[in-house]
């Protein structure tokens, strides 16, 4: 789909968390960033992206979605994560279409190793329907063909 102009607001602390990451996991983290943005400009219905913190962890909002976060954690240095929210089909969805393409832990989250090449198409495709999920999540699979 081509790429349309949405409203994106960026919250101040946002940028202020990528200080606290190592280099490395910035540059996937940035990477990440830039891969969700993209696709929200792709996703129909998104017309609104809040880039924020959630729980001291770079967030993401749009006007028809559910949050979506990203992280490195220390007591895991060689992996970050999409987290989503643990209450949502999302994961099990995900599980369901994309394992063993994508890692997961538990229901809240898809695992990258930071050297790992990440699989774009499933991981727009996940990233899609959390920015869509309160229009979809009534869909067999989310709507995700």
């Amino acid at each position: 789909m081509k790429a349309k102009l949405i409203e994106i607001h960026i919250f101040p602390k946002f940028e202020a968390a990528f200080k606290a990451y190592p280099q490395l996991p910035i540059k996937r983290l940035r990477y990440l960033c830039e891969l969700i943005i993209q696709t929200a400009k792709e996703t129909q219905g998104v017309d609104k992206l809040d880039l924020g913190l959630k729980w001291g962890e770079p967030a993401f909002r749009s006007n028809i979605g559910s949050t979506l976060r990203i992280d490195w954690k220390s007591k895991n240095p060689e992996q970050y994560a999409l987290y989503f929210q643990c209450s949502s089909r999302l994961i099990e969805t995900f599980r369901l279409l994309y394992e063993p393409k994508l890692r997961f832990e538990g229901n809240r989250a898809i695992i990258f190793k930071l050297d790992q090449e990440i699989p774009i198409y499933e991981l727009k495709e996940c990233i899609k329907a959390c920015l869509r999920y309160h229009e979809i999540k009534h869909l067999e699979f989310l709507g995700i063909k």
